[in-house]
């Protein structure tokens, strides 16, 4: 799905006219006002105040804001000195810096050129959080961060009463809290660093509501028209689906970015650090045997290292009764033998992130979502033979998932797989789309006790059966499903009952066309391909 692209609109009155916004073809998020937003493509940057450095529109790939010099302290600021609690972001090229203590980056709440706050890039390969007053510097926080010249970087800085939130490419990764300035414009940023930036945008409110009450009908928010191309990959580290979706608008699963990086090669270690409060990028190298479930809690990164990265004899779990399992990627990991579940996502966990991982039978599911848990996103997996794959809802007499469970399922490979495919009660809408099915025992994907499953632009192979609705399955009473778009090859027809609310109603994807799925995911999907 893509989005319109954005001319120039600035409505520096401070007040937004809804009629305004949807003619000059602004897109803006539930809950949300666009302030301004500039791409520059009208070729000039009228409306911006410059000081210092060489600053000009040029065409870079499409037209950009560039500041050319590398030998001095460059600011264009624009906006209204009134906004007050907003989000600017833009992407931001550093192309050359005047050493590697230099920056660019934007700024908001800004008073004049030499008071401000600001998210920037620094060449030494950080993210700064910085309170400049009256031409002094104070970094408020600091992490590392790949810094890259000549590519280009998304940055979204947050104010909101006296906390700050900065984060790079979807992630968050610097936070603070400071009462100096209270409103103010935004500004683009070449401190002795020469850099190009585009697509500049203020918003204003909380952001895309999380978990709408009324979420669009299915003739509201039409499928996206299949593309024959791979889809677009997220920026690194970036989830995409549901686990994308938050209050900001921006990516809302983002792990332990931000925390400290750690390799572990035992259970022991990898336990320990799966369960400590602080944020941790856990980096898994060769084999872990483990005896059980480890509790993983929230903002935790899980990642394998190389192609070898294996858990044995046990699993993960997100969280526990007590203490939340929110904001966890898992990826990149080979799951062997589990003697429960290989990965399982319960109590209430939230925005969690499966990726790229390979998954072999084991005892009981290799990737279950239960218990009110919601905003998973399942992408690029494969399942070797597995039985009860996947799933989603924790029982026909657990109705406290209604509202909940709402998880994407895309580009995994189900190969000799048996069995539930999702098998999904009561979540709703739930996207199950371009996955590739390949003899597949007993069904594909079933919806049971009036869940809302939408299965499009998968690739059915020799499958009896893709899905089961009309008439539930098992025990279960029926669901709902919606079918559009897929490739049935020596398989049989997909049961659809019912409509189902648009996923594309909660986040923007791009769909493949069946026929181009089973190659993308064999070239794709897996470990050691992130």
């Amino acid at each position: 799905m893509t989005t319109p692209h954005r001319r120039r609109t600035a409505l520096l009155a401070g007040t937004i006219a809804a009629a305004l916004a949807l003619a000059v073809g602004l897109t803006t998020a539930a809950s949300a006002a666009t302030l301004f937003s500039d791409d520059f493509e009208d070729g000039n940057a009228t409306g911006w105040s410059s000081s210092g450095g060489s600053w000009s529109v040029v065409v870079d790939g499409t037209r950009a804001y560039r500041q050319s010099s590398t030998s001095a302290d460059a600011k264009s600021l624009s906006g209204t000195a009134s906004w007050t609690d907003y989000t600017v972001s833009a992407r931001v090229k550093p192309i050359a810096f005047g050493n590697n203590t230099r920056a660019a980056g934007i700024a908001a709440r800004a008073s004049s050129t030499s008071s401000f706050y600001s998210l920037v890039l620094v060449g030494a390969g950080r993210a700064e959080l910085r309170r400049t007053s009256g031409g002094g510097v104070a970094v408020l926080a600091q992490a590392a961060t790949t810094v890259t010249p000549g590519a280009w970087h998304t940055l979204a800085l947050q104010v909101t009463g006296s906390t700050l939130r900065g984060s790079v490419n979807g992630v968050q990764l610097v936070t603070g809290t400071d009462a100096t300035f209270g409103t103010g414009r935004i500004g683009l940023l070449g401190s002795y660093a020469s850099a190009a930036f585009d697509d500049v945008q203020v918003v204003t409110g909380s952001g895309p509501d999380p978990s709408p009450s009324a979420p669009a009908s299915p003739s509201s928010a039409p499928s996206p028209s299949p593309s024959t191309s791979p889809p677009p990959p997220p920026p690194a580290g970036q989830a995409d689906g549901y686990a994308s979706v938050n209050s900001l608008g921006q990516n809302g699963t983002y792990g332990g970015a931000g925390g400290q990086t750690v390799t572990v090669t035992t259970a022991a270690l990898l336990a320990d650090y799966a369960g400590r409060a602080e944020p941790y990028i856990i980096m898994v190298s060769g084999r872990i045997s483990v005896s059980g479930m480890i509790t993983v809690v929230a903002n935790k990164s899980i990642i394998g290292v190389g192609s070898t990265a294996e858990i044995t004899g046990g699993g993960l779990q997100m969280g526990s009764t007590t203490r939340p399992g929110n904001n966890v990627i898992v990826r990149n990991i080979t799951f062997r033998n589990a003697s429960d579940d290989s990965v399982s996502v319960h109590n209430a966990s939230h925005h969690v992130w499966i990726d790229h991982n390979e998954f072999w039978p084991g005892f009981d599911g290799s990737v279950d979502v239960k218990r009110q848990s919601n905003f998973v996103t399942v992408s690029w997996n494969v399942f070797h033979g597995t039985d009860k794959s996947m799933l989603l809802g924790h029982s026909d007499t657990f109705p406290a998932d209604i509202g909940h469970l709402k998880v994407t399922y895309h580009h995994n490979l189900f190969d000799g797989s048996n069995q539930r495919h999702p098998r999904v009660r009561f979540g709703e809408p739930v996207h199950v789309y371009n996955n590739h099915y390949r003899n597949v025992g007993l069904y594909g994907v079933a919806s049971t006790e009036n869940a809302g499953v939408v299965v499009e632009g998968n690739y059915f192979e020799n499958v009896a059966f893709p899905c089961h609705s009309t008439n539930g399955y098992a025990d279960s009473a029926p669901g709902r499903l919606v079918q559009r778009a897929n490739a049935f090859v020596n398989s049989g027809p997909c049961e659809a009952n019912g409509s189902v609310p648009e996923p594309g109603s909660y986040y923007p994807y791009t769909l493949q066309s069946a026929a181009a799925v089973p190659a993308a995911v064999t070239a794709g999907a897996g470990v050691g391909r992130i």
